[in-house]
């Protein structure tokens, strides 16, 4: 835990991804939120089909998907949501002749059906 889905659209085509997964898990951990570093999961998926909104200009987008464990407050959220906001900034600058919208969303799972095992030599 946490689990974070980046999804984006291909026409942007200058993003190192995984350069910005990692800034992404070291923004998470980072927040003091997280005890273990290697509890944050993160992925990317792009998308050649999409469309944003109805005009025919080119329009890009990058939203990301956090999912953590329920019971913080609303001011941790958000300042998680935030932090991540200023990384996709710095990662995406803005493209010449392309609207580019840039999203964060923090949802929560419930607690206590919640399950997790880690298998393998970097276990605790």
């Amino acid at each position: 835990m946490p689990h974070l889905n980046l999804e984006y659209s291909d026409n942007l085509r200058a993003l190192n991804v995984d350069v910005l997964l990692l800034r992404l898990n070291h923004a998470l951990f980072g927040s003091g939120q997280f005890a273990d570093e290697a509890d944050i999961k993160s992925r990317a998926q792009v998308f050649s089909h999409y469309r944003v909104g109805t005009g025919l200009g080119e329009r890009a987008f990058a939203h990301v998907r956090l999912a953590i464990l329920s019971g913080r407050s609303p001011e941790v959220k958000q300042q998680l949501s935030a932090s991540l906001l200023a990384v996709l900034r710095e990662a995406l600058p803005e493209h010449e002749g392309v609207d580019l919208q840039l999203c964060v969303e923090v949802l929560d799972i419930d607690r206590e059906p919640y399950a997790k095992a880690r298998i393998g030599s970097g276990q605790a």
